[in-house]
């Protein structure tokens, strides 16, 4: 697993997530702060993290 930081798409804070660098994925994940949906993008080629995105869903 891979550690990840990044900003909340809604209330700014910094966040950390652990990404599996076996597979790129997109999935839907709670902010653990203010417990608004994020959409996820990882993409990985040979176990690295090439692109990371975090939207909000109210886009």
């Amino acid at each position: 697993m891979e550690e990840h930081f990044f900003q909340c798409p809604y209330c700014w804070e910094e966040i950390s997530m652990l990404l599996d660098p076996s597979q790129s994925q997109t999935y839907v994940e709670d902010c653990e702060i203010c417990c608004n949906p994020i959409e996820i993008t990882t993409e990985f080629q040979a176990q690295n993290l090439v692109s990371f995105s975090a939207i909000s869903l109210d886009q």
